[in-house]
């Protein structure tokens, strides 16, 4: 249809050519072409047709293709009298038009066919058209085969009808003159009404004529359908007609006719049934609610259909939480592998089963309880779901677990016993033995008679006094007591005192004997070394006075100190060393008899230390220890004590003894080590840092030369308008603090280019406080002092400018809320050590001193890393105070940093002291003009597009400009005769270096003067006498440093 639109003679027809067409037209006729769905467009008071390949399918041969650019009229004669009006209204300026399975009568095929449409008709806005409406829109779908196939559909449903079991009538609804409706006329019927229904001939007659009884509520469910049109489905029964209906009602036909469809069933014998069930559901609900035991229906997929308060109880839940959850929701997830076990085993055998289980709580407390299932009956007899009754074992656990701790409890006791404990029956045979018995024995516990244990474990020549003494004890009721000796598991015997008690039952009977075996061996072995002892005993106290004398002499005259005391801390021995020691510790000399403690009762922190050294050895505990003993106003040593338990002859503890050495200048010697290797790692890092820092801001330089250089040039050339020069003023002030970062950086890094000359630091310290006062604001006071006479320091007075001003703003960041920022130089000098690490020296010590929020000991070990800041993002760099401590270094100086939470901060700069007098030019030393060049300048860096910058500058300073991008092709053409006034060099170069270059260059040609240009002063290797120029630098710099090579 596209190729027909465009291809029609449009200028003939009153829409006139496409050219000429509005836009609203041009609109409308593109989304009819664009759509797959029927569309057409009448246009102007002739209504000229426009249509769509969708829509043209439909119009027959007849009138396609005829029909386009057609007046409407003249096409559609045979419904004109249908759409002509509803045409008009909407032409007329009125709102759009719906119309829904509309009989549209048309010509197609040969001849006159019904058809059914669903169409509506849109304006088309026109402004230039009368009441603005300049065509119809007409989206439109044929639904002649909907309506036929509901017609077909509405026969099928009358066999339907007459053929279905279940009762079913159309009724038309009769009201009063309230609204209320009051009685019914029966339209329809089908053959099962009669039977379902029990009314005999219903068509045409009247509800109340059949039923002269029937309940209004049946008139006011009908009338609601019948008014509201919403469908309505419900059970409800008759007394009238002694019957229970289930009953669907549906609004049909035209609203007006009040018309209700009944489709209905008659359930009086279900419902009777139903009743019966109810009662008997009800009588299991009361015994189901009211069982002492908690009692479930459960699906086959375990879900919770019914459960009864004592379950909700057991499980610590309401009914409705229980109802929404499954059984494997409220079971303890090891327990659930077992759960379901058990319901396939119900399921597939039919079989009850029974399982110990354990519940968990809400709270998350777990419960024990037997579930037993069993497989209930559907009413139809077939296989339901689960019964589930479940009795609660949390008490009956209890008591089992109570009985097992008390039986591990009583085993626990009885194997802490350190003799044999027993118990047996009546008759001997053993029923207990504790550990000790398997111990000693080295055999497990059996049931043998005290017969048997007799003659197995007892020695032979006691086991008949010890079968006759129980039998004794047996008889008489009596404690059971005898000696005897007992094999061990080694096969030795050793002598064991017996002694049981009974136990008897409610009767008085002897039940079981409780008993043990107390192992009297050693006492035994003791009695018979009595015996032989007291006829030696004269000869063995000469002996033992002659060892003990020689043993008091080594330990009196032994360098370590030696105590021993007894259990209640009184001195035993003690020898001179140690009386010497404790005297210079705390003052006081001590004596065999003293109280250790007593002699530090009025030292509490010295008596507390020393009495929990000793306690440990007094608990039989043998240990080293190092650490610092004495009283600050005497003394403090470090010693290295070793403390063991004493025991007399019998094995008994009877007090402590302590050696000492005095490990002092051990203990400082590895201190002074650890301080010294962490020193070491702390250097090692902070230069490992300092070189890549360095290596990055070399390379920062190189890329910014190109960039500061030619940026200067825009501005000196004034390129561009006024928002061109602001843009290239933006750009160079960007560039300049790239620059000062990058200063920074090698100042960290004790890479940035210095000039040492002698500062008065007093006088700069004035010049300063201006500024620092404008830059720290009114909230902050500050004071600047310096000593009367103050010598010179050697320092670069520009960098110790920035540094100072760093200091300045880190202090002010320091104080949000105000304080006092002072400013103070004093004149040092360092003879020894220095906490700094200075070598021995005079030194200008330039302190800033804050009275902020301060550093805790955390911030001042990180204090001068780079990029390390307490500031937060995008409020520091991070390079502060690692600059300054850069600069100082570089100096020959020291930063030092001391600080506490709340106080406040102290930053000290340590400079050397200058020999020299200050040049009162130097600070205003400004070289004014570049002046005018002339010559050739031989100019050679390795990076590209660093040459070509410094080349324009050399240029616009007068010079002519010849370039090498290496050391060695300079060399080349000095070698070749290349003439030049001027050599300008890098100085970092692959290959030989500028320096290098520089000095080859003077020994062929004295007379020409050398500029090294550097990323960073490397000091070494470079010629004192070599001018310098750091990069990077604007063309004003480079002319001022040669200026100063021409005259000079």
């Amino acid at each position: 249809m596209g190729d027909l639109i465009r291809g029609h003679n449009w200028a003939a027809t009153p829409v006139g050519p496409i050219t000429g067409w509005p836009q609203s037209l041009r609109v409308a006729v593109r989304l009819l072409l664009t759509s797959r769905h029927p569309m057409f467009i009448w246009w102007g008071p002739e209504l000229i047709q426009f249509y769509n390949d969708a829509y043209a399918a439909s119009l027959g041969p007849e009138k396609h293709p005829a029909a386009l650019g057609a007046r409407a009229r003249d096409t559609w004669p045979e419904i004109w009298d249908v759409i002509g009006p509803q045409i008009a209204q909407v032409m007329a300026g009125g709102e759009a038009t719906w119309h829904e399975d509309q009989l549209v009568p048309i010509i197609r095929r040969g001849g006159r066919q019904d058809v059914w449409w669903t169409y509506s008709y849109s304006p088309i806005d026109d402004e230039h058209a009368p009441n603005g409406v300049g065509g119809v829109l007409v989206i439109c779908d044929e639904t002649t085969a909907e309506v036929t196939s509901r017609e077909k559909a509405d026969a099928r449903y009358r066999a339907l009808f007459e053929t279905i079991d279940a009762g079913f009538c159309v009724i038309e609804m009769l009201f009063d003159a309230d609204g209320r409706a009051n009685d019914y006329r029966f339209v329809e019927a089908n053959a099962a009404f009669e039977q379902q229904s029990g009314l005999i001939n219903p068509v045409g007659r009247r509800a109340r004529e059949l039923v002269p009884d029937l309940e209004q509520h049946w008139y006011d469910l009908y009338g609601a359908v019948a008014t509201t049109g919403r469908p309505a489905r419900f059970e409800n029964g008759s007394d009238a007609m002694g019957r229970w209906f289930d009953v669907h009602a549906l609004r049909v036909g035209d609203p007006s006719q009040h018309r209700v469809a009944v489709l209905f069933n008659d359930i009086s014998a279900r419902r009777a049934a139903e009743i019966a069930l109810r009662a008997s559901e009800d009588r299991l609900s009361a015994i189901f609610a009211e069982a002492t035991v908690g009692l479930s229906e459960v699906s086959l997929d375990g879900r919770f259909l019914r459960v009864n308060d004592e379950l909700c109880r057991l499980l610590g839940r309401d009914r409705n939480a229980l109802l929404t959850a499954s059984v494997f929701d409220v079971t303890l997830p090891e327990d659930i592998g077992p759960s379901l076990a058990a319901i396939d085993a119900t399921v597939r055998t039919r079989e009850p089963r029974a399982l110990d289980k354990r519940y968990l709580r809400p709270d998350g407390t777990i419960v024990w309880a037997n579930s037993r299932l069993a497989r209930l009956h559907d009413p139809d007899g077939g296989s339901g779901n689960l019964l589930v009754v479940t009795v609660d074992l949390t008490e009956r656990r209890a008591a089992e677990q109570r009985l097992r701790e008390s039986e591990a409890s009583f085993r626990l006791m009885a194997d802490a016993v350190p003799q044999i404990v027993w118990i047996i029956d009546a008759e001997g045979r053993a029923e207990f033995y504790n550990k000790q018995w398997a111990d000693y024995t080295g055999i497990p516990h059996d049931a043998s008679t005290a017969t048997l244990a007799a003659a197995d474990y007892v020695h032979p020549d006691d086991g008949p006094a010890t079968v006759a003494a129980f039998d004794v004890a047996r008889r008489t009721g009596r404690t059971f007591t005898v000696e005897h000796r007992i094999r061990s598991a080694a096969g030795e015997y050793r002598w064991f005192l017996v002694r049981g008690e009974p136990h008897r039952d409610v009767d008085g009977e002897i039940v079981r004997w409780f008993g043990a075996s107390i192992d009297i061996h050693d006492r035994k072995l003791a009695e018979a070394r009595l015996s032989e002892l007291n006829e030696t005993l004269e000869q063995r106290v000469a002996a033992a006075l002659a060892e003990r004398k020689v043993f008091s002499d080594v330990i009196e005259n032994s360098t370590a100190a030696v105590t021993v005391i007894d259990l209640d801390h009184h001195i035993l021995a003690i020898n001179r060393t140690s009386q010497d020691v404790f005297e210079r510790l705390y003052g006081t000399r001590p004596h065999v008899g003293d109280g250790l403690l007593d002699l530090l009762d009025g030292m509490p922190a010295h008596r507390e230390q020393m009495r929990a050294n000793w306690a440990r050895a007094l608990a039989g505990k043998e240990f080293v220890l190092v650490q610092e003993f004495g009283d600050a106003g005497l003394d403090r040593r470090h010693y290295e004590v070793r403390l063991a338990p004493i025991h007399d002859s019998d094995g008994n503890r009877i007090g402590a003894a302590s050696t000492a050495y005095d490990v002092t200048d051990r203990i400082r010697a590895e201190q002074q080590l650890e301080t010294t290797q962490e020193q070491l790692r702390q250097a090692q890092k902070m230069e490992a840092m300092g070189q890549l820092t360095g290596g990055v801001a070399h390379d920062f330089n190189n890329l910014l030369t190109p960039i500061v250089g030619s940026l200067d040039l825009l501005q000196r050339r004034r390129l561009g308008g006024e928002r061109e020069q602001r843009m290239i003023a933006g750009a160079m002030q960007s560039a300049d603090r790239a620059k000062t970062l990058v200063q920074r950086l090698l100042a960290f890094a004790r890479r940035q280019p210095l000039q040492p000359v002698a500062v008065d630091v007093a006088e700069l310290i004035t010049g300063m406080a201006d500024l620092v006062a404008s830059t720290t604001g009114p909230q902050i006071k500050v004071v600047a002092e310096s000593a009367a006479g103050l010598p010179h320091a050697k320092a670069d007075p520009n960098q110790l400018e920035m540094a100072l001003l760093n200091l300045a703003v880190n202090a002010r960041d320091a104080m949000p809320d105000g304080g006092t920022l002072r400013i103070t130089a004093s004149a040092d000098e360092v003879e020894g050590e220095h906490r700094a690490g200075l070598e021995p020296g005079r030194y200008i010590r330039l302190s800033v001193a804050d009275t902020g929020v301060g550093m805790d000991e955390a911030t001042m070990v990180r204090a001068v890393e780079p990029f390390f800041s307490t500031k937060g993002i995008g409020k520091g760099t991070g390079l502060g105070l690692s600059m300054v401590h850069g600069l100082a270094s570089q100096l020959g100086g020291a930063l030092t940093i001391r600080s506490r939470p709340g106080l406040g901060t102290n930053v000290e700069l340590w400079l050397p002291q200058s020999c020299d007098a200050p040049d009162p030019s130097d600070s205003a030393r400004e070289v004014r003009g570049t002046g005018s060049f002339r010559g050739m300048a031989l100019l050679v860096d390795d990076e590209d597009v660093v040459r070509m910058s410094t080349a324009d500058m050399l240029s616009d300073l007068g010079y002519s400009v010849i370039e090498a991008c290496s050391a060695e092709e300079a060399l080349q053409m000095v070698e070749q005769g290349e003439r030049f006034d001027l050599l300008v060099t890098d100085h970092l170069m692959p290959g030989m270096n500028g320096t290098d270059l520089a000095r080859k260059v003077r020994a062929r040609r004295p007379g020409v003067p050398a500029l090294i240009v550097s990323g960073y002063a490397e000091e070494e290797g470079i010629d004192p006498d070599l001018p310098r120029l750091a990069k990077p630098f604007r063309k004003d710099e480079l002319g001022a440093s040669l200026l100063r090579i021409v005259k000079g």
